[in-house]
């Protein structure tokens, strides 16, 4: 079986640095390199491209199709063909909000990050030029492009529940909407505290408005007054807004968590995830993978 598709810019410096122990010392013309893993030869070319040949070779690409799906958005199918991504803009409230949204939910490895924002509609024509929509819908590298930019000029606060933590909280509770609600109601209450001048207060629903605060039951400060609405990140800039940050809060700390075990952590929670899990847990042992993965997914049952 072969495999070949042209990988991004952005997972490349990845691809050298996974593959360095696995590298041939022969190199074919315009090739960066050749490595060998188990039955699947990977050579990856200057141009860009990269291939796969071997019995295993769909396994050993499904990795790179899957960071390519979740970091940059691009459905590459096993035959090197790309469907193309339609483009989408944010349908926005034409009012100032405060929006939050999370990030990490999906994926067995990494932090959930919950962001909030505040968005004035002064600063309306300022995102839509930067092209503000759902993160999920925006390249690795626009991300990386443009979250900064909006964190210098949009007021925002983002928390973080680290894996290790996750892990321990979910025990108690074996509820993942429970957390988000803490993590959000905290979010939203650091901005809302800042007594900015806003006409609404948006939640990308992920559960209903009743159950949200039967999850904040007992909790103060409790931000209330709050609108539910699904898909909020394609209609409102503040939501898109904690989307993007959110997304870039996440890369960075998988950037750490990859750098601590040696290897590019894949988004979501398919095969390929579990492969990656396996090599961790043989490697370095469960108490590693706590500090990487969210136990409570069935890839930990798989593995």
């Amino acid at each position: 079986m072969t495999i070949v598709f042209k990988l991004s810019e952005n997972l490349r410096g990845k691809v050298i640095s996974y593959y360095e122990d696995m590298k041939k010392e022969k190199t074919p013309p315009y090739a960066v390199f050749q490595a060998q893993d188990a039955d699947v030869t990977i050579t990856f070319y200057e141009s860009g491209k990269i291939m796969f040949q071997g019995i295993s070779a769909d396994i050993e690409a499904s990795i790179w199709l899957e960071m390519e799906k979740n970091i940059n958005g691009r459905d590459i199918s096993v035959d090197g063909t790309e469907k193309k991504a339609v483009k989408q803009e944010v349908n926005k409230l034409d009012v100032s909000t405060i929006g939050s949204d999370e990030v990490g939910t999906g994926d067995f490895f990494g932090p959930i990050v919950v962001t909030a924002t505040f968005v004035s509609k002064d600063n309306f024509k300022f995102l839509e030029e930067l092209g503000v929509r759902d993160s999920k819908k925006i390249d690795d590298a626009k991300i990386q492009e443009i979250a900064p930019k909006i964190m210098q000029k949009i007021p925002y606060y983002t928390t973080i529940l680290d894996n290790e933590t996750y892990n321990q909280k979910y025990s108690k509770s074996n509820n993942m909407n429970k957390l988000k609600a803490i993590l959000h109601n905290m979010a939203l209450e650091k901005i809302k505290s800042q007594n900015y001048s806003y006409a609404k207060i948006v939640v990308d629903e992920f559960c209903s408005k009743e159950k949200y605060y039967e999850y904040l039951k007992g909790i103060t400060p409790l931000v209330e007054h709050i609108t539910f609405m699904t898909k909020a990140e394609d209609k409102v800039l503040s939501v898109a807004c904690a989307s993007i940050i959110s997304r870039y809060k996440f890369l960075q700390k998988m950037d750490e968590l990859s750098d601590l075990v040696h290897i590019p952590l894949p988004k979501g929670a398919g095969d390929n995830v579990d492969e990656v899990a396996r090599v961790i847990k043989e490697k370095y042992g469960m108490d590693t993978l706590k500090k990487l993965a969210k136990l409570n997914f069935s890839n930990t049952s798989r593995i």
